[in-house]
């Protein structure tokens, strides 16, 4: 498993200090910016490989460009002040102060849920209230939760899809993705259950096809994941188009942690 030759070379402007790993504001040599993550700079895990996880996100937008759909920013192989990583194009996010409840995912009282937005969790605010964690019923926002199914993402939380100035909802953070075993954990789950729409088919259709015999797909991702990760996927495609539903949530209902 190997990422891909190194891409724009980057200038720090300054660290991220949200998650775990590593994390940096950069520019390249046209004035572009990136967020950059080394892989020198990612904590090891129980369950992914060391230094496995700016594949993963690299990996995670080429899936994203077969199925069509334009949600992941470009992300690239990068070479920075950390070392070889991951780099992907900055979102300018949309003010929150200016749009209050514009996020994709967001925490309401029970009792008022706004239009257009559909319950997964119920739970306890800080100050007892009764509280649901909700999330919109965007088509975009859909075709992510699709997505993560596909990717089998281990970490969509509701601070992993960002809306940008022109309030486009984009799906960020993959490095926990791809694995063999089944390790979906969502904030995602309104349309369990719903017959997928023919234009999501399409989609997955293109994937399967760019996976089949030395389609170029294919060719890409073995060469940032295993072959047994590849193996997954396809199969993960298939079992999804065979079925043409959404999948519903197992035993424990797979939540990330923290939600958000």
């Amino acid at each position: 498993m190997t990422t891909r030759p190194p891409g724009p070379e980057l200038t720090v402007l300054h660290r991220i200090p949200s998650g775990s790993n590593a994390v940096y504001r950069c520019v390249d040599a046209e004035g572009g910016h990136w967020v950059y993550k080394p892989s020198a700079g990612e904590r090891p895990l129980m369950d992914f490989p060391d230094g496995s996880l700016a594949a993963r996100e690299i990996a995670a937008y080429e899936v994203s460009v077969a199925l069509g759909w334009d949600l992941v920013p470009e992300t690239v192989g990068a070479h920075g002040p950390g070392g070889p990583g991951m780099a992907q194009r900055w979102i300018d996010e949309f003010d929150r102060g200016e749009a209050p409840g514009h996020d994709p995912v967001d925490i309401h009282p029970v009792d008022a849920l706004p239009p257009g937005r559909v319950a997964v969790l119920r739970g306890e605010g800080s100050r007892g209230e009764d509280v649901v964690v909700a999330h919109a019923l965007d088509e975009r926002l859909r075709r992510i939760a699709l997505f993560d199914h596909v990717v089998n993402n281990a970490d969509r939380k509701g601070g992993h899809v960002l809306v940008d100035t022109s309030s486009v909802i984009w799906a960020i953070d993959h490095g926990l993705s791809f694995h063999t075993e089944s390790k979906l954990r969502t904030v995602l789950w309104g349309w369990a259950g719903q017959p997928l729409p023919l234009e999501d088919v399409e989609g997955l259709e293109r994937v399967r096809g760019g996976l089949s015999g030395d389609a170029v797909l294919g060719e890409k991702l073995r060469d940032l994941l295993s072959p047994a990760e590849v193996s997954a996927l396809a199969a993960r495609v298939t079992t999804l188009l065979d079925g043409e539903v959404f999948p519903v949530p197992g035993p424990g209902y797979p939540l990330p942690w923290p939600l958000f």
